[in-house]
């Protein structure tokens, strides 16, 4: 089975370019020169210096032994955590900013949901003296302060939205909104594998630098490249797309999707959308959806402010129906607690994205001889408000 996508934009039923005209242009063009872009030497030398001089690549990939003695299983991290502003945001906000500069673009806008990607963004802006408009739910730019007055040092004009429940949907339909009024100048970066045909696709390269060093890594401590078992969290899914690319053909290695049940997938309180979606048209690509019968989109809810959202990226909408991925869905509880769990373990205070991730480890079978990686896809500090009420009392 081929689980890349195809020439037609299409990962299975799912994916495609679903834009209004206004845009068919901008989406038209780069379709048309992102792969031409990517591949060319100068850009592969300047992404790849970025990413190892101010990004910190490669990243590394941590045995977690008082973790692996609980689970009974040998558990590797890969500690996209430890990357420049927290998470692995900035491998693809960094490869398509000088995308944007080399078709001529000057002027950015980006969404955001917990605020990694809005900080990674701003962060590139700030680098390449672009200007920058972030995009966030007003009830995210809330949960997460410190991020929005990181993005606000950096230059950033963040925009609060307050339609929908104002968080990561309604962030994305304000951006969007925006670039059709400004097509001539504008870049969308988005920052996950969502959107119109070829966004997915390119962030999915971009973030496949995650996998590549996984087989590097893996081949240096455990003396073969693949995994037993690769786990990541899945909201748009961006960091799962990244671990998981060099391993996509590679049915050997089972891949295992965390995504957001919220209070629980028989409530109204989740954005598990593998589990309760529909198809239908989200965002640019046709992908699985939370919506009502008559298609209204269902708000979407998690105690993680980067999983509340109500679609999915087609390539994790395709792995999940053609059975390669097994998709768990994850309470908040659930969550909170694999997250204190690894606080305890190994010192390492994990995002609360992430932590649905670890969760798999408490709820899975594994053996003692297989080897398990588990990426970390970012770090905790933007998340201490909520820990802190959370668990207030318990410390």
């Amino acid at each position: 089975m081929n689980y890349n996508v195809n020439e037609q934009g299409y990962y299975g039923e799912f994916g495609g370019a679903y834009v209004p005209e206004i845009l068919q242009k901008n989406v038209k063009e780069l379709r048309e020169n992102y792969l031409k872009i990517m591949q060319s030497p100068d850009f592969i030398a300047e992404i790849d210096q970025l990413l190892h001089d101010y990004a910190g690549r490669p990243t590394p990939l941590y045995f977690a032994k008082r973790l692996s003695e609980e689970v009974g299983a040998k558990v590797y991290l890969k500690r996209e955590d430890l990357c420049h502003t927290g998470a692995h945001k900035i491998n693809n906000a960094l490869g398509q900013i000088l995308l944007a500069r080399r078709m001529g673009k000057t002027r950015i806008v980006a969404e955001t949901g917990a605020g990694q990607h809005g900080v990674a963004t701003a962060t590139v802006c700030a680098l390449m003296n672009m200007e920058c408009v972030v995009y966030m739910g007003e009830t995210d730019v809330n949960r997460q302060f410190l991020n929005v007055q990181r993005m606000k040092m950096l230059g950033a004009k963040v925009v609060p939205v307050i339609s929908g429940n104002k968080t990561l949907k309604d962030a994305t339909n304000e951006a969007i909104r925006d670039w059709c009024c400004n097509p001539q100048n504008t870049f969308y970066i988005i920052g996950s594998v969502v959107g119109p045909h070829p966004y997915p696709d390119i962030v999915a390269k971009f973030q496949s630098v995650i996998s590549e060093e996984i087989k590097k890594q893996l081949k240096e401590k455990e003396g073969r490249e693949n995994p037993d078992y690769l786990i990541a969290c899945v909201g748009g899914g961006s960091n799962a797309a990244g671990t998981f690319y060099h391993y996509l053909q590679n049915e050997e290695v089972k891949l295992y999707e965390a995504e957001a049940a919220g209070l629980g997938i028989d409530t109204d309180m989740t954005a598990a959308t593998i589990h309760l979606g529909k198809e239908g048209v989200l965002h640019g690509s046709r992908t699985l959806i939370m919506q009502t019968p008559d298609g209204q989109i269902v708000e979407p809810y998690s105690i993680s402010a980067g999983l509340d959202y109500p679609g999915i990226g087609p390539m994790h909408a395709n792995l999940a129906r053609m059975g390669r991925a097994k998709v768990f869905a994850i309470t908040d509880k659930q969550a909170m607690d694999a997250a204190l769990r690894l606080t305890r373990l190994e010192g390492i205070i994990p995002a609360i994205e992430s932590s649905h991730a670890l969760a798999i480890l408490a709820e899975a079978k594994f053996k003692p001889s297989d080897v398990i990686v588990v990426t970390v896809s970012g770090r905790g500090d933007k998340d201490m408000n909520t820990y802190s009420k959370y668990f207030e009392g318990q410390f």
